[in-house]
This record gives C-alpha cells, structure tokens and sequence, in this order.
C-alpha cells in the first residue's frame, strides 16, 4: 500500500522526530505522564491477561509501564530514544527495558510475547512507510498464535476541533468567588460558565478553521491516508490514515482486526471530529491475503 508524503517532506524531516524524542527537555516532559485514556484503560483490561508478557514498544518516558506491571508477568519496554529509556530505568528500577528500533528488533526471539502495544500513536511517527510496515512485521514474528497488536494512529479527516470544559472545576472556582454565600453562588456559576463556554468555543473556532486549511487540501485528507507535519507538536513529521486503510494494511501482515475505537471512548463521534483511532488485532496462523477475512466489529466495537 502506498503512503502519499506531503509536498517538501523528506528525509531530513523524517529523522528530526528522533531528534525531537531524544531532546533531554522533551524527554523529561514525557516521564512526567502518568495517565491511561479511558480506551487505554478499557484496552488493557481486554487484552492484557494476567500473567502475560507484554512488549511495550515506543514506552516514552514510562507513561503506561505502572498500568502493565499491575497484569503483565513479564513485561519489556522498548524505545529508540537512549534518553527515553535512561529515564524509566531510573523512574523503574529493576524493569527491563532497551534501546531499540521498532522496524527492528533482531534481538528478540520470535513469538516470546503475547500483548504488544504502541501506544501514544508512536506508530504513526515511523517514516519512511517502509519502516512502519517492517515494524508490524516485526510485531507479528514477536507475538504467539493469538497475541494482540495492539495501537493508536492519528486520523487524517479530523477537521472539527472541540476543546470542551471541567463543570467540576468551573463549580470549584465559582462556589471560591461566591466566598460562601449561597443567594451570590448561581449568579457566580453562571457567569464563569458562560465565560468558560465562549472561550472553549473561540478555541474550538479557530482550530477548526486551522486543521481545515491544513488538511482539506492535503492527499493525506483526500486518500485517507499521508503523512504530514504536525506544526502544533514540535513539527513532527506523523503518518495519518483512517480505519479502512490501518486495517487493510495490518491484516495484509497476517492479523484479523478486533476492533477500533474513537479517542474519545465509549463515546461515538464523526470521522471528522476523532482526532485518533485505537485499535486490537489478533495474530493469525497464517497471513491473510485483503478479503480473505470478515472483519468483526467496526469503530467502537460496533
């Protein structure tokens, strides 16, 4: 399958984002996570049984490994940032993890793990597409018949913007303004909700309009899948592609799709408002050539 490369990418651009995950600064960001989205949370909980050995893969700065060291009964975390890796060693001591290429991982033997996750859309940052694709060979030789691949991938279509608000902590602060006094309280509440919803609403503006000329006209938007600058994240040089596409292209590898999910899970949202899909595949006995499978389930499982 053909990948379409925005117009000016090249090469110099694809190896920046090693460079950009490799910055001390940067990587110090990513140790500071500690969060599981709710699909994550939902994701390991289904596919992650305990006592399996888990392949961690593009780990960051550790932000998952406390999640998977709760099931896992053995567990890797693999990154090609050298600074990634020092970090959780330090933030885990005692865990294993290794600096390493995920288009290449001759160091471990085949089919020794049951569950690989590449989360945080870590796949999408591989470039050239060859890369990508010899990552997911190198998860199917790494799983055991019936292991789970499991990702997330950024979604090329996502043109509607929508920075919404916390009601607990606009209720928090107005209930702080009203300073105790209950008849001064809903007129409070009502001011910073109206505040916070114009706010989030002129954000949700702009950002619309913003991915909307930088997408519309894109291959990546048209085609459905590309790759393209993310100016809004250090100028990483990200592959985007939408379902159809992430399936065709996993299953032709020899894995049957389980599922796919919106960002925002359980909730349900248009394709041009998921800003990334995540996704379950199960390794199958033999590759599967495109067709030869009917998909279970489409986005949320649905």
């Amino acid at each position: 399958m053909t990948s379409h490369v925005t117009a000016g990418v090249g090469e110099a651009d694809g190896a920046a984002n090693l460079h950009v995950f490799g910055d001390p600064a940067i990587a110090a960001e990513y140790a500071r996570l500690d969060y599981l989205t709710g699909c994550e949370r939902f994701l390991i909980e289904t596919y992650v049984a305990p006592g399996a050995a888990v392949l961690d893969l593009g780990v960051g700065g550790g932000r998952t490994t406390p999640y998977l060291l709760e099931r896992a009964g053995r567990y890797l975390g693999v990154d090609y940032s050298a600074e990634m890796v020092r970090l959780c060693r330090e933030k885990f001591p005692g865990i294993e993890f290794c600096e390493a290429d995920a288009a290449s991982m001759p160091q471990l033997e085949d089919k020794s793990f049951d569950v690989i996750l590449f989360s945080y859309n870590g796949l999408d940052a591989l470039w050239p597409s060859e890369k990508r694709r010899s990552c997911i060979g190198e998860c199917r030789r790494l799983l055991r018949a019936g292991g789970f691949f499991v990702f997330s991938a950024h979604n090329p279509r996502s043109i509607v913007a929508w920075r919404g608000w916390d009601p607990g902590r606009v209720r928090a602060f107005s209930r702080k303004i009203a300073g105790g006094s209950k008849a001064f309280y809903p007129l409070a509440l009502g001011a910073a909700t109206a505040a916070k919803a114009t706010l989030s609403l002129l954000y949700s503006a702009v950002e619309t309009f913003t991915r909307m000329a930088r997408r519309l006209p894109s291959k990546a938007f048209r085609q459905g899948e590309g790759y393209m600058l993310d100016p809004a994240n250090r100028g990483l040089l990200n592959h985007y592609w939408v379902p159809e596409r992430a399936i065709a292209e996993v299953r032709s590898f020899g894995f049957r799709s389980r599922g796919v999910w919106c960002h925002e899970y359980p909730a349900k949202r248009s394709v041009y408002r998921v800003d990334w899909y995540y996704y379950a595949f199960e390794k199958c006995d033999e590759r599967v050539e495109p067709g030869a499978v009917r998909e279970p389930g489409g986005v949320n499982g649905q």
